[in-house]
């Protein structure tokens, strides 16, 4: 259950960046049906990146919470989950 363990983000709302508490995640694009595919990406030692598919900047953000952003509202929930 990889999605469990594992945020998704979306950026829904075409913000032009995303604070993530977490360096590992996946990025949806938007939500669904107009969403692409989903992506895992790492940060590694960097503490921002930019999909490659959607151009969103996620910035990491240590005072977050693993799994949470700014906006709060970028947090895709699956409804299988």
């Amino acid at each position: 259950m990889a999605h469990e363990s594992t945020p998704h983000f979306h950026n829904t709302q075409g913000l032009p960046r995303i604070e993530v508490g977490s360096k590992e995640f996946m990025c949806v694009g938007a939500l669904p049906p107009f969403d692409h595919p989903h992506i895992y990406i790492d940060m590694g030692k960097d503490n921002e990146t930019v999909c490659s598919y959607c151009s969103t900047l996620y910035v990491f953000n240590p005072q977050l919470a693993p799994g949470t952003s700014e906006p709060l509202s970028a947090v895709y929930h699956s409804e299988a989950a």
